[in-house]
């Protein structure tokens, strides 16, 4: 299973982490996740994804886009699955 980073927009578009992510928003574009939005986004990957990531694992600075959360989770969690 991969994640996308249209799967990546939908959970970072919950209110609880950004409550106005513009649609058009390039992948690439910056992003400034603090660490309650942090916990919030893998509290919902793990409960529609299965992905469990403890909070410590994710470094805010691989969660700077929408490009670079879908690679480092594709990359360190994803690739290791059965």
């Amino acid at each position: 299973m991969m994640i996308t980073t249209d799967v990546v927009r939908e959970l970072l578009s919950d209110p609880k982490i950004f409550a106005a992510l513009p649609d058009a928003m390039d992948d690439d574009a910056d992003l400034a996740l603090d660490s309650l939005g942090l916990v919030w986004f893998l509290h919902q990957l793990e409960l529609r994804y299965g992905v469990e990531i403890e909070p410590a694992e994710a470094f805010l600075a691989e969660f700077t886009s929408v490009r670079r959360i879908t690679d480092y989770l594709n990359d360190h969690h994803l690739a290791a699955r059965p």
